[in-house]
């Protein structure tokens, strides 16, 4: 049984999402504000969060930002708005993936199964974990850890897959299509830019020079990289 929590201000917004996702083998939660998600996250065991950007009391970029602090619960934004900005940030805070507004219910279904199944396949024994080095960064894929230098990095689930895609295939050069059909689980659906999202704060925290990355390296008009060591 998972347990999703639902965060919107809109009644009909929260009741739609949940025949939408009628399943029964889903527990479905309901929270109208940012604080009474975050309140729901310390007394609930959740498995995922479909959260609104747009709310009172507590917005969902706050509530996202609080709820980093205490969990790598995954979050898929509901955003109304077609603005870049709003769902990058989201995406930087540590948001897991976003629906625009107003929803295809298959979309919705989709990225909800894809999700939890993510989730399962992190939380659980991994079949053949390993340790990867290339240079002085580390990742261990037992422990769900990365290091660089022999200093913890933090990063989110997200980060983590897309760094182990590619230090699992160095030397190979995946597209931001095949990164997100990798990671995801599906097809990107126009959501390609995520991919470059997550890989630009995954180099923040990696790189000394960003801008002039040592790992993860582009290929012009073809994707990303990380070059045997």
């Amino acid at each position: 049984m998972y347990n999703i929590l639902i965060c919107d201000d809109e009644k009909d917004i929260v009741n739609a999402l949940k025949i939408y996702l009628k399943n029964p083998n889903y527990r479905l939660l309901e929270a109208h504000n940012g604080q009474e998600a975050l309140w729901m996250v310390q007394q609930e065991e959740l498995h995922l969060i479909l959260m609104d950007l747009m709310m009172p009391v507590m917005d969902g970029i706050e509530a996202l930002t609080r709820i980093r602090e205490i969990s790598n619960i995954p979050v898929i934004l509901l955003t109304a708005k077609s603005e870049d900005t709003d769902v990058i940030l989201g995406l930087n805070l540590g948001a897991d993936d976003y629906i625009t507004k107003p929803f295809n219910p298959m979309v919705v279904s989709a990225r909800v199964n894809s999700a939890l199944r993510r989730y399962a396949e992190m939380g659980g024994t991994a079949a053949h974990a390993e340790s990867l080095r290339i240079g002085n960064l580390e990742l261990d894929d037992e422990a769900k850890t990365v290091t660089l230098d022999g200093e913890a990095v933090s990063v989110t689930r997200k980060e983590f897959e897309i760094l182990r895609l590619l230090m699992q295939n160095a030397g190979r050069v995946y597209s931001p299509k095949e990164i997100y059909q990798a990671v995801w689980k599906e097809d990107p659906m126009g959501s390609e830019n995520t991919v470059a999202v997550h890989i630009r704060h995954l180099r923040e925290k990696i790189e000394v020079e960003p801008n002039h990355p040592k790992y993860i390296k582009v290929v012009f008009g073809h994707g990303y990289v990380i070059e045997k060591g």
